[in-house]
């Protein structure tokens, strides 16, 4: 008995102590620089307002001059903003020349990789290449354009580099390019993270779950689908059937009140615990449909990811003429 008491006691001390040091912050980051994409809506914008509030110079690239014209309304006159399009190469070199310019010295604290499009999510055999295109440009491309241009600023701050991926990054639910470009996002940060280590710079991955953003509004989802099934020839619709556009979506948003995570704060206090941390994660899953469903599923065998994910989808006509 006394042996269970000892072990209960020592996993319990582990713990604690695991807690203390995931606690432990960086000091005297106050007025330090950090450039974040993808400030318009959602997770970079909240972002962007929060840790200007926290006494960061936020640098807070928009795609858009209304996005950045109501960011700049609600903060600080220290905080800036930029128009930026990630799949602009000329347009990623002049940020980042302007923020070389800004930083000098000093060199840049954190890089917040969060610019992110869905794109359209459907049949592969719905798609053409296009469809892929842009996700991969926007959510990989431009993530990795963007860190080699401000690579040699966060090397001089010996900083952070924060990736926003997905669950959708280690699971893919449907076609589309946006699974393709998060699987890539884990790679180039994994290997960046790795490539890194020598120059003290802390490489860090969030994979949030289903959030209720721009990103993920259902109704867009399916205008896009739509756009796409009526462009289809006859043969592939007669495939699907015609009522396979309207049961998939019914599926798809009844598996959305399921999961959908309404509050994006816990998104951003990953972001903000990995700038800050003495001890930053390598991987932060957030949401709860990420932990108790989707990252735990990515670990199963095949067949039963097969088997669950099928569940949520719709048959085309002609498996069910078999």
């Amino acid at each position: 008995m006394l042996f269970y008491v000892l072990l209960f006691l020592g996993i319990i001390s582990l713990w604690w102590h695991w807690r203390a040091r995931d606690g432990m912050k960086v000091t005297n980051l106050t007025g330090k620089y950090i450039f974040i994409t993808g400030c318009d809506t959602g997770f970079g914008n909240m972002a962007a307002k929060i840790f200007d509030k926290k006494g960061f110079r936020v640098f807070a690239s928009c795609l858009t001059e209304t996005g950045a014209k109501e960011l700049k309304a609600v903060t600080s006159k220290q905080l800036q903003t930029v128009l930026l399009d990630v799949r602009d190469s000329d347009s990623v070199k002049k940020v980042s020349a302007w923020v070389k310019s800004e930083v000098q010295s000093e060199g840049l604290w954190g890089l917040v990789n969060n610019a992110g499009i869905l794109g359209p999510t459907a049949p592969t055999d719905w798609l053409d290449i296009e469809h892929f295109r842009e996700p991969i440009e926007v959510n990989l491309i431009g993530l990795i354009n963007v860190t080699i241009n401000m690579l040699p600023l966060i090397k001089k701050a010996k900083g952070r580099i924060v990736n926003v991926s997905s669950v959708g990054g280690r699971l893919a639910f449907s076609g589309g390019g946006y699974f393709p470009s998060k699987f890539g996002v884990e790679g180039f940060n994994d290997s960046l993270r790795r490539d890194m280590k020598a120059f003290g710079v802390k490489v860090c991955c969030i994979q949030p779950g289903l959030f209720k953003t721009a990103l993920t509004d259902p109704a867009q989802v399916l205008k896009e689908k739509e756009v796409i099934w009526n462009k289809l020839p006859p043969d592939t619709k007669k495939q699907y059937g015609e009522e396979y556009l309207q049961k998939d979506a019914a599926k798809k948003e009844k598996l959305s009140k399921i999961c959908l995570n309404k509050d994006i704060s816990p998104v951003i206090q990953c972001m903000e615990h990995a700038l800050t941390s003495l001890r930053p994660h390598a991987h932060y899953v957030v949401g709860q449909d990420a932990k108790l469903f989707w990252n735990p599923l990515s670990r199963m065998p095949a067949v039963i990811q097969d088997f669950l994910l099928l569940r949520n989808r719709v048959e085309p006509a002609a498996s069910n003429a078999k």
